[in-house]
């Protein structure tokens, strides 16, 4: 004689799609996030520092307004460069934006320096 089935009566019976999983929390207890990882210029800025002054070092807090400062330069080249797509109706951000964008927002000697090393980072990556 075959034994009986029981239809969801059973500790061992699987769940179905219409069964949620009920998770109970014990009184006290956090609920803790995994910390995220924040993306820093910290590595880069330190090997351009190296390249520039291999003896000299730089403080955590030095560090810090140096990443906020970088931070803030790149936000604001990308608004301008986003502006200047949307001026010239267009949907694509090429380099020819980016460098615009970079003339307009850094003054003179500066702007040129950005747009020439900028041009020899792209065309390094090009040729890679």
């Amino acid at each position: 004689m075959a034994p009986k089935k029981t239809v969801g009566s059973g500790r061992n019976t699987p769940a179905t799609k219409t069964q949620k999983k009920v998770v109970k929390r014990v009184a006290g207890e956090k609920h803790h996030n995994k910390k995220r990882r924040t993306e820093t210029f910290s590595v880069y800025i330190y090997r351009v520092l190296k390249q520039v002054h291999p003896e000299t070092g730089i403080s955590k807090r030095s560090m810090h307004i140096m990443n906020s400062f970088i931070g803030d330069i790149f936000e604001k080249i990308a608004l301008e460069a986003s502006k200047l797509v949307r001026y010239n109706k267009k949907h694509t951000l090429s380099s020819r934006e980016v460098q615009t964008a970079v003339r307009l927002l850094l003054p003179g000697e500066l702007a040129k320096h950005a747009v020439s090393e900028g041009t020899k980072a792209v065309t390094k990556y090009s040729s890679a």
